[in-house]
């Protein structure tokens, strides 16, 4: 920086101090984990799916597109899970690592 020129400083701050306390029991914390990760799967299988279309000879790009698709939209639905809502978390257990399973089943 030049001589004479006045620095300009970020102000890092933490906004922790301004969330809603939230107690997480160890079940609470294993079944958002669990959630988040059969979500994680679900985003997998449909990688899967988009790597064997692309691996074919003539991959169908609507495939392709369509798969893209759910796969962003189940990410979106991944971040939008609360720990703080059990019903929800212990629904998104079961409804992505069901979808896993389908989408997988769909390549056998």
């Amino acid at each position: 920086m030049p001589r004479g020129q006045p620095f300009a400083a970020k102000t890092w701050c933490s906004i922790t101090n301004q969330l809603d306390p939230h107690k997480w029991s160890n079940e609470d914390t294993a079944a958002y984990e669990a959630a988040i990760e059969a979500a994680n799967g679900g985003v997998g299988a449909y990688s899967a799916v988009i790597a064997t279309e692309e691996a074919k000879t003539a991959p169908d790009e609507s495939v392709i597109e369509a798969t893209r698709a759910a796969q962003n939209r189940l990410a979106r639905e991944r971040e939008g899970l609360r720990s703080s809502d059990r019903e929800q978390i212990a629904a998104a257990r079961a409804r992505y690592a069901e979808l896993a399973r389908e989408v997988m089943a769909g390549l056998a």
